[in-house]
């Protein structure tokens, strides 16, 4: 979009300043190699780039609108997105307004398919509302204890960041002998599972 070049001509040059020095130093370091940019970029963050324009649409659009454009440039090139708002600039930034409105509300959306995908909430099929409602609950506990393992006993694992459907399939859907008695229930998992110490770590933070 022609009204951004500026902006992305500034973060272009913003991260080059800050990839070059490394690039640098690795050429007295390591041999020459294409390689050497792509290892580098590995050292520092993107460069992001917030900016308000004043955009309106040959036919669809009544009137001018306040666009939010945010401008990543990093080692794979330049992205640009839009986010369109009714909030002028003087109640909140372009910057504010991306990452403490849009990106929540974008998390938000992300959890709604999580648990529609992972857990199955749309899965409605009874013939009664209250049947239906009972398994929409169902779905929506679940996905709290779901959301809860995640964040208080896989926060420091491989899954701290997988989705529900992802801790399903590799942590719970293990085959396992259970052995029910009077005092107790005994899940024996096969000796060759690879999460042994993940099951172990959940088990201590979960103890009272």
């Amino acid at each position: 979009m022609q009204l951004t070049q500026s902006i992305q001509y500034r973060a272009s040059q913003e991260y080059s300043r800050k990839i070059q020095p490394i690039v640098e130093f690795f050429k007295t370091v390591f041999p020459p190699s294409q390689d050497l940019i792509s290892y580098a970029a590995a050292f520092i963050d993107n460069s992001v780039w917030y900016c308000s324009l004043d955009y309106q649409t040959l036919d669809t659009w009544s009137r001018n609108r306040r666009v939010v454009a945010k401008v990543e440039y990093g080692y794979e090139e330049g992205d640009t997105r839009f986010v369109v708002t009714s909030l002028t600039t003087n109640k909140i930034p372009p910057g504010r307004l991306y990452t403490q409105k849009y990106c929540p509300r974008g998390n938000m959306e992300n959890c709604l398919k999580e648990q529609k995908l992972g857990l199955h909430s749309d899965r409605t099929s009874t013939h009664t509302f209250e049947g239906n409602q009972l398994r929409l609950w169902f779905a929506s506990v679940a996905y709290i204890l779901m959301n809860a393992l995640r964040k208080q006993c896989l926060s420091k694992t491989e899954f701290k960041n997988a989705t529900v459907e992802t801790i399903r399939t590799k942590l719970l859907k293990l085959g396992a002998v259970i052995t029910i008695s009077k005092r107790r229930i005994i899940i024996a998992i096969s000796h060759a599972c690879p999460y042994q110490a993940i099951f172990a770590m959940i088990y201590q933070l979960s103890k009272p």
